[in-house]
């Protein structure tokens, strides 16, 4: 085609009217050729992998790659944030308690540039509100997706989406992992691996405990009917997925379809147009590790300091089950800790997790696996795995005082600190 044809073939496009739609005028960017692109498999040597780019994942990965660990993010999905993008919840919280912050740090660093670059609005954290959901912050999903990824490129971190981890063996210097992708088998050789997936399904391959009840809390579909998405200042209707359950791609499938299915009853039913909805479902729960430490509801409604806590948490007892939710609020000045051995499996060596799979019972899970707590379980995870890398040991065994400073350093709030 000439250069003459191109430009009015340009100008016919955007002139051009179907259906009274006039088609605007298209940006254009060129992304960057790989060399080895044509090539199926790919041997990469990292410091840090980090299995899973949602709402701990990116935290931790971020907070690798600013320590100096050469960091890979592995993602199954096409973006990072998880819960808060993909599963549409984007009103993290909480962050602050009691009238004043009790968790900062990359998380909160996020979500801020995120509302201020959106034009949104703050909560008043010295103030206690009435109820716990008046201090969530609105965030802009689609901004934050693409803002975490800047972030992830400015610390140095590789990211892979599209595959998950198929096999993972131990070797002398740490792990070798083999994932998979349409048309890729990555072999990742890494010295520490943090297991954000949300179930701990790197942990549940490597034959380490897990627990799960036999019933899970239904997960959540987002959608929106006759109201325009407006991101980042409003919520979006939420329809309850009971038996909802992120196993596997088979059970993540089945609840996607029955979601959807319901979605498109209501359009049906109350003949109003569908304007949003979100393409996967929002999971509350599913497997958990048996860590060094497991954190109890006692523990949690208690606010119980623990001696090797590296973040705060908050948020009320929250289990959902087919008759609803009942939140069971902290007691006025409870701030519940989460201790770096809850992060670790039992007995392991070399990797952790940071998410809802955080070792604790089930009712201390329903407050922990809300965002903020998450993030800050990332970043903390994301500091001793860096730090177990430069030391060449394994988390469990690095100086406490030497992950608090470094929290500290990068803006997170220690606990009793």
């Amino acid at each position: 085609m000439s250069e003459l044809d191109q430009t009015d073939r340009r100008q016919f496009l955007q002139k051009s009217i179907l259906g009274g739609l006039v088609i605007t005028s298209t940006s254009e960017v060129t992304a960057e050729i790989d060399q080895g692109v044509k090539e199926a498999e790919v041997t990469q040597d990292v410091d840090v992998l980090v299995v899973g780019g949602g709402t701990a994942g990116n935290i931790a990965a971020i907070q690798a790659g600013r320590a100096g660990a050469k960091t890979l993010i592995v993602e199954r999905g096409a973006q990072l944030g998880g819960t808060t993008t993909t599963g549409g919840v984007a009103f993290p919280g909480l962050f602050d308690a009691w009238g004043k912050q009790v968790i900062a740090g990359i998380g909160w660093e996020l979500v801020k540039e995120c509302v201020e670059l959106d034009g949104g609005k703050f909560p008043n954290f010295a103030k206690v509100p009435q109820r716990h959901w008046q201090n969530q912050v609105y965030v802009n999903q689609f901004l934050f997706a693409i803002l975490a990824e800047e972030k992830c490129e400015q610390a140095g971190v590789a990211i892979a989406y599209h595959e998950f981890p198929q096999s993972i063996q131990k070797t002398e210097k740490g792990w070798e992992v083999i994932c998979l992708g349409f048309g890729t088998r990555r072999r990742v050789r890494c010295k520490q691996i943090i297991d954000c997936t949300g179930g701990a399904e790197v942990v549940g391959m490597l034959g380490l405990p897990r627990l799960r009840e036999e019933e899970t809390q239904p997960g959540s579909m987002l959608y929106n009917l006759e109201v325009a998405n407006n991101p980042g200042h409003h919520q979006l209707h939420r329809l309850y997925v009971h038996g909802a359950d992120s196993t596997n791609s088979r059970t993540v499938t089945r609840a996607n379809l029955t979601g959807r299915k319901s979605v498109l009853e209501k359009v049906r039913k109350e003949k109003k147009r569908l304007m949003h909805l979100q393409p996967e479902t929002g999971f509350r729960e599913s497997f958990r590790i048996v860590g060094e430490t497991m954190i109890t509801v006692n523990d949690y409604t208690k606010g119980r300091l623990f001696e090797d806590a590296v973040s705060n948490a908050f948020y009320p007892v929250d289990l959902h089950t087919k008759g609803g939710v009942k939140p069971k609020p902290l007691k006025p000045g409870t701030v519940p800790t989460i201790p770096l051995s809850a992060l670790i499996p039992k007995t392991s060596r070399n990797i952790m997790v940071a998410g809802r799979c955080v070792s604790s019972d089930r009712l201390a899970n329903s407050g922990l696996r809300v965002q903020a707590s998450c993030m800050g379980m990332g970043q903390a995870a994301g500091v001793a795995a860096s730090l177990a890398v430069a030391q060449k040991t394994t988390p469990l065994e690095v100086p406490l005082e030497e992950i608090h400073r470094e929290l500290k350093r990068h803006g997170a709030i220690v606990p009793g600190k």
